[in-house]
């Protein structure tokens, strides 16, 4: 396969793939920056028991800069505490996550996705705003 055949196959792929988030309604796009949050997780704990420094540094970066999107996302005034408190949940992971990666302390990014799984089935018990098509 040439290079202008490769990227034309990968700049489709990401305009699928961004065309995909962009068409979510909000409550599906808090799922798939969970679910991104929890993939990098899974990563950097491999990464960490690997001795793999830089990636699981990149990784644990990612994981909390979807966290930092997560909790901007949060409506404070609609909210009321519930908000607060996934507000509160956010900043002690972000917390945990620079311990994590300062100690090399796979547990710290165990106890991250336990609380990230917890948030997110909550989450699902919420219906989407979005009708589904038929």
């Amino acid at each position: 396969m040439d290079f202008a055949h490769k990227s034309s196959v990968a700049a489709y792929r990401s305009v699928a793939a961004h065309g995909g988030v962009a068409a979510s309604d909000p409550h599906r796009l808090v799922l798939i920056l969970m679910d991104g949050a929890l993939e990098r997780l899974a990563a950097a704990s491999g990464a960490m028991k690997a001795g793999a420094q830089e990636p699981k540094a990149r990784l644990i970066q990612r994981c909390v800069a979807i966290i930092e999107e997560l909790r901007a996302s949060l409506n404070m005034e609609a909210g009321g505490s519930i908000a607060a408190n996934l507000a509160d949940l956010y900043d002690y992971s972000i917390r945990q996550l620079t311990r994590a990666n300062l100690e090399n302390r796979v547990e710290l990014l165990e106890e991250v996705a336990l609380l990230l799984r917890e948030i997110r089935g909550a989450w699902i018990q919420i219906p989407s705003l979005t009708p589904v098509a038929r």
